[in-house]
């Protein structure tokens, strides 16, 4: 039998999940599964309980749900050290999805003997020309809490919305702040990732039903990485983990492949 899961604080104050601590104890590396903008950890749990065989850790990024007392991440780079800080010494795999993505790359790029391989599941880019523009004063102009709520109902819907408890939507608006910083921080006119200097193999995911500048944003990143693979999840939008948790847990697997970590048997 696996053995349970283990809540715990990291040093720092980062609100962390270990799952599968018998892989752990016998010597494989780490997975380290990092969340989007207005999410958490736990939204991994699907995907997670497919994942038999591999030391897998979620955690609530910093400024969200039960790491939301920690002080505010007010760049990228803030949440790069964080998981930077979360690997270690490694040997680890990092995957990232939507903005955990981004952090993903950039922990591969700040920690390259730590990071074997890094996965990014449809990461945003909106240094570039193409995407949807909004300006860093539009997003920090509006009230948090709001400005979470309207996030929210666009990307997952209205219908999601209206089906969270009153508990669940005061607690999306509660990481209003984390969520106006990290987004207002990515508005620049050029991308805060060299990735000219990413030595870990890169694994890149997207869904099939995915909005253009989502699915583009993995074609310029194969530009810039020519031997990246391309994972494409068929039937799928943005919100992978929780619609098809088999194929972004066999994204996951593929990035360990990656990695040269042996599959679990």
């Amino acid at each position: 039998m696996a053995a349970a899961p283990v809540t715990g604080t990291a040093p720092g104050g980062l609100h962390v999940v270990e799952h599968g601590l018998d892989a752990h104890a016998a010597g494989l590396p780490t997975v380290v599964l990092v969340h989007g903008s207005l999410d958490r950890g736990a939204s991994f749990a699907r995907v997670v309980r497919r994942l038999e065989g591999i030391h897998v850790v979620t955690y609530d990024r910093r400024g969200y749900h039960h790491s939301r007392a920690m002080p505010l991440a007010r760049s990228l780079a803030a949440h790069v050290a964080d998981l930077v800080a979360l690997v270690g010494d490694g040997p680890a795999v990092v995957v990232g999805h939507s903005y955990g993505g981004d952090v993903a790359i950039g922990a591969a790029l700040e920690a390259p003997d730590a990071v074997r391989a890094v996965g990014a599941f449809e990461p945003p880019l909106p240094w570039m020309p193409w995407w949807p523009r909004r300006t860093a004063s539009s997003i920090t102009g509006e009230d948090p809490a709001t400005f979470a709520e309207g996030f929210f109902r666009r990307v997952v819907g209205d219908a999601g919305w209206d089906r969270l408890t009153d508990q669940a939507r005061a607690a999306r608006r509660a990481d209003g702040p984390a969520l106006v910083a990290e987004l207002a921080d990515l508005r620049r006119h050029r991308s805060p990732l060299d990735l000219s200097r990413l030595h870990a193999p890169l694994v890149l995911g997207r869904g099939g039903r995915s909005v253009p500048h989502h699915r583009r944003a993995i074609d310029a990143l194969v530009e810039l990485v020519p031997d990246a693979d391309v994972v494409e999840i068929p039937g799928s939008a943005h919100g992978a983990p929780l619609s098809h948790p088999d194929a972004f847990a066999a994204f996951v697997r593929r990035v360990v492949e990656r990695a040269g970590i042996p599959p679990a048997r």
